[in-house]
């Protein structure tokens, strides 16, 4: 009786160990499932390339952006670069669908009242070097524009749009339906909607909600 206890015994413990490393492989790949789906319809690992959103964001930021947000003007997202297959850009809101944009003496007009740009604080604080075209203005400054004069005068947007979408957007100077008005925080360099015109709902990858890296700017949104 005794010599058959201690024959089950190895063989209970050599089962037991199967099951250990079983489930362990089991929840690993469980693991892995969850961060794999998550990551892709769910959230967004991005790395800031560039210097448009500074002092925001500075150029080997890395971001966790969420997918499907509803988004509203001030969100910082990320996007499918219209002007570069296969690159990504990070900017601002400003237009939404439907809205007028204006920019006047360094200011922002949404729908005819000066929009709020808190966000652009650190970068009034920062001017730009003397070899610049903006030489001495700080990093948020932004030229007049309307999105009637863009329709009218910017090269990239005649190339971009047909002649009916942009006769319309003359006479409306609004943002059209399905699509955002983006801007980037460090106003003079950024290549934005100034130059690579609206962005449609379907190029945006997420919002950003959380700076991750470097480890001292840890910031969620």
């Amino acid at each position: 009786m005794a010599e058959n206890n201690r024959r089950q015994r190895p063989q209970k413990e050599e089962e037991s160990g199967w099951k250990f490393w079983l489930q362990t492989i089991a929840l690993t790949i469980a693991i892995y499932a969850v961060f794999f789906l998550g990551f892709k319809f769910i959230l967004s690992n991005d790395k800031v390339s560039g210097p448009s959103m500074q002092p925001t964001f500075e150029n080997g930021d890395k971001v966790i952006a969420t997918r499907h947000s509803n988004l509203t003007r001030g969100d910082v997202i990320v996007l499918k670069a219209p002007d570069e297959p296969g690159s990504f850009y990070i900017k601002r809101i400003i237009g939404l669908p439907g809205d007028t944009v204006v920019s006047k003496n360094n200011k922002i007009y949404v729908n005819g009242k000066m929009l709020k740009e808190d966000f652009l604080k650190a970068g009034n604080k920062v001017k730009e070097p003397d070899t610049s075209l903006y030489a001495g203005k700080p990093y948020s400054y932004t030229y007049n524009f309307t999105l009637s004069s863009l329709a009218k005068n910017s090269p990239e947007w005649q190339q971009r749009y047909s002649s009916s979408y942009l006769n319309k957007i003359k006479k409306t100077n609004k943002v059209p339906a399905e699509t955002y008005f983006v801007m980037g925080d460090h106003r003079t360099v950024s290549k934005d909607s100034r130059i690579i015109g609206f962005i449609n709902k379907k190029s945006v990858i997420g919002e950003v909600k959380w700076r991750y890296w470097p480890l001292n700017k840890w910031t969620v949104f």
